[in-house]
């Protein structure tokens, strides 16, 4: 007599599923899911984003703090500097309860309310040019990493003109002649657009590399000829298939290219063709410094910790992204 014969039920779980990881279902992950899986787990880029996140507020909400503090950047308290030495009083710069950051030889206005003031300064400069040279960049490079021949060398020996211009000389001699008003601007305006213009317009060529060569591996790829053996023509496979693959190295470089614009703006500003006074930005403020660190060091130390945070916490989400979202670049 026969044994007789299991049948499977149509619904019957697979064995992998009823045995592995403990008899709980495994559950599919996304590859955003994988990759903020990764980034959490290094704790100096989870930091860096916590600090980036926190300027980014403190920069858009400057004002009402000021207001809810009762603080004005550019209010002189000559009571709170010393007449003879010009030297704030107190110990560390004049540091209280008042002025928890001091407040500046000479002038005695306070260094927490110019900080504050000049963070959104240096982000809208960083992030405005870092938006322009990434759009121009992106779009340069994935054309000529895509269309090749004539088109791909007229877009390199571009690259190459830009990059061969000495970029700080360039950058100092139209940001002085670019003062007063111009293109219907003037004032603070103008010198954030002017600003955002020179670094951003200038800086392109380097993402644009770096989106070209990428753009020479993923051409050749088996997704990209499945869409031209579909009819798909060249902006189609642009704009759908190729861009969505560069997000990750065009993010990666954005966050990495935001503190150099920082420094940069920081760089024209302590060299005086940048945000022009009363302003606050904290490279204007490294320049006045030079003048007086050895009355009050600290009017020196607050705006270089400032920039140096600032830099340190963009670079470390950068590194952070980077290792999370290509593992194999670690």
């Amino acid at each position: 007599m026969t044994a007789p014969i299991e049948t499977t039920r149509a619904d019957a779980q697979p064995e992998a599923v009823l045995e592995g990881a403990g008899g709980k279902e495994i559950e599919g992950r996304s590859l955003g899911r994988i990759a903020w899986t990764r980034f959490k787990r290094d704790k100096a880029a989870v930091a860096g984003g916590i600090v980036v996140v926190l300027l980014i507020l403190t920069a858009v909400l400057s004002k009402p703090i000021q207001s809810l503090l009762g603080l004005d950047p550019n209010a002189f308290n000559q009571g709170l500097v010393d007449p003879v030495m010009l030297a704030p009083k107190g110990d560390f710069g004049g540091i209280s309860w008042d002025h928890p950051l001091g407040v500046e030889p000479q002038t005695g206005r306070d260094i927490f309310a110019r900080i504050l003031e000049g963070s959104w300064v240096s982000l809208v400069v960083a992030v405005g040019s870092t938006l322009l040279s990434v759009v121009i960049g992106v779009v340069m490079g994935v054309v000529a990493g895509f269309y090749g021949g004539w088109v791909d060398s007229f877009i390199s020996r571009l690259m190459d003109t830009f990059l061969a211009f000495p970029l700080l000389l360039f950058a100092i001699s139209i940001s002085a002649s670019l003062q007063g008003e111009a293109f219907g601007m003037e004032g603070l305006t103008l010198r954030i657009a002017v600003l955002v213009f020179v670094i951003g317009f200038f800086s392109w060529p380097y993402i644009g590399r770096i989106v070209r060569a990428q753009t020479l591996s993923l051409r050749e790829r088996e997704f990209v000829e499945a869409a031209r053996s579909l009819g798909a023509r060249g902006p189609f496979i642009l704009f759908r298939e190729l861009l969505p693959n560069l997000i990750a190295p065009i993010l990666v470089y954005a966050t990495l290219l935001i503190p150099t614009n920082i420094l940069f703006e920081a760089s024209l500003s302590f060299l005086g063709v940048g945000i022009a006074p009363p302003q606050a930005s904290w490279g204007g403020m490294l320049t006045q410094a030079v003048e007086l660190y050895e009355v009050d060091p600290m009017f020196m130390v607050i705006p270089g910790m400032a920039i140096f945070i600032t830099v340190l916490a963009f670079n470390l989400l950068g590194d952070g992204l980077r290792d999370a979202l290509d593992p194999r670049g670690k």
